[in-house]
């Protein structure tokens, strides 16, 4: 039936608009902006074009060396000299409970036997798994107080990513592209690289962007020797013809949303074909290693089998920052490799090995190209490791107390930050939360993490989930 209500009006007033001739040519010349078929219009802003800091930022990118499974801190950053006196023994009544994920919170304690010496002018301890970082130490910023709310994998990678342990949140990472943009619009704002194949807990999530729109989430680079695939145009297809398919497929896209604003992902598809065609030209020079001198490979171990994945992710990130692209994170042991429920003797120098000289390699570089000041580099997992031993010679998840370090970006290096209790259990002295942590990476940006805010669904969202104070000592 015909609605023939006196002002019944079948369009929509942007319908009325694209069907009422010169106003709806200006707002259709906007939202195409920039497109040949149309002439010299005018370009709409990007969406990840550079923008101002709140206040003067120490750090113009980051890179986020996830250790995927909890490494032990008390094996590697946070001698206990009373746990290996009380070690086979229960732990004393006097440390309070915790809920443990295997639930073995009685059982004998397990000595960290490591061999420990203090480094660097600064006198940081670290212990004989990293020589190579422990080289670096005057660089470091240990935290040891560190402590975070998931007791298992899923919502502690979770948590360390987006500041919660329940999926739906934007990633640090995505929200540092919503603040900052990026300075280079041929390559990704956000990178992110894994050291196998393996599955990361929570997959693609821990490196989403949440309610926010699609475009400010993480790029993965594949692992082996083709980081982006099917990035090149075929042979048989001129760089004209791939850009007009491109105009004509653009200009379609653009038309279809323009009645469906809320629908960000075609918007992010749009962006991801405009990135791909300028990423033809700049990201394969950017993924080709080939030129960097012998010594620079070597820096890194890419000489050695061990070390050589973890070292051209890190090779990768150097060269990513220089670029300009603003977040890149490497997770190492993807797979939950670092999680040492049983047999940590083995597993943790393995893993420790394979990773020691390619980081401490890659602090080095950004330290003699002039990086290091302007680069913030973050090491650690989503928890520790408790000082209960499990299976008899492993440790279980430890969310109450562990270590992680900062390095460069404006961060005071030699410093260590924050104690746990004598056997490592919690953090006692300085404690800082995952929402700490994250203020603390957003202030060295530049970013005051309780003015970045998005609106969804008319409530203010913020990255810390309102909560969280940045730590601005750890600055130099």
């Amino acid at each position: 039936m015909t609605d023939r209500r006196p002002f019944a009006n079948p369009y929509s007033r942007r319908d009325f608009l694209l069907r009422g001739g010169g106003f709806g040519v200006l707002a259709l010349s906007y939202l195409l902006g920039g497109n040949p078929l149309f002439g010299s219009l005018k370009k709409s802003s990007s969406p990840l074009g550079p923008r101002s800091p709140h206040f003067p930022a120490k750090a113009k990118s980051v890179i986020f060396l996830f250790m995927e499974g909890g490494p032990s801190h008390i094996d590697l950053f946070d001698p206990k000299p009373m746990l290996n006196e009380l070690a086979g023994k229960p732990i004393p009544p006097s440390f309070a409970k915790v809920i443990t994920a295997m639930g073995e919170f009685n059982s004998p304690l397990l000595g960290a036997p490591r061999t420990w010496k203090q480094h660097g002018q600064s006198g940081i301890w670290v212990s004989e798994w990293l020589p190579h970082i422990a080289e670096c130490a005057d660089h470091l910023a240990v935290i040891r107080s560190c402590w975070a709310d998931g007791i298992n994998h899923s919502s502690g990678i979770c948590q360390m990513n987006t500041g919660s342990i329940l999926a739906g949140r934007p990633s640090l990472g995505a929200w540092v592209s919503y603040g900052l943009g990026t300075e280079n619009q041929n390559l990704p704002a956000f990178v992110v690289m894994q050291d196998n194949n393996a599955t990361v807990v929570n997959g693609p999530r821990n490196w989403g962007s949440g309610f926010m729109p699609a475009v400010y989430q993480g790029t993965r680079l594949s692992f082996g020797t083709e980081p982006i695939p099917n990035l090149n145009t075929p042979d048989s297809v001129s760089a004209e013809q791939q850009r007009g398919k491109l105009d004509y497929l653009n200009e379609l896209n653009r038309r279809h949303t323009l009645n469906r604003q809320q629908q960000t992902e075609l918007d992010a598809r749009i962006a991801s074909y405009e990135l791909a065609f300028r990423m033809q030209a700049e990201a394969p020079e950017t993924a080709d290693i080939s030129s960097e001198s012998e010594a620079t490979k070597q820096l890194y171990g890419l000489d050695t089998r061990e070390t050589m994945t973890m070292g051209r992710n890190c090779l990768l990130a150097r060269r990513l920052v220089e670029r300009g692209v603003r977040f890149v994170q490497i997770y190492h042991g993807a797979g939950n490799k670092w999680d040492a429920h049983s047999g940590i003797e083995k597993s943790h120098p393995e893993l420790c090995r394979s990773m020691d000289k390619p980081v401490a390699g890659l602090l080095r570089d950004l330290k003699a190209r002039g990086l290091l000041e302007s680069t913030l580099v973050v090491w650690g997992g989503e928890f520790g490791r408790t000082p209960m031993s499990e299976k008899g010679d492993g440790r279980d998840h430890n969310p109450t107390g562990f270590t992680m370090w900062m390095a460069g970006g404006g961060v005071k290096g030699g410093q260590t930050i924050g104690t746990t209790d004598e056997v490592g259990l919690h953090a006692v002295q300085d404690r800082l939360h995952v929402h700490d942590l994250h203020a603390t990476i957003l202030y060295l940006m530049g970013i005051d993490h309780m003015e970045l805010v998005y609106r969804y669904k008319g409530r203010p969202e913020r990255p810390t989930l309102n909560e969280g104070e940045a730590y601005r000592k750890i600055a130099g």
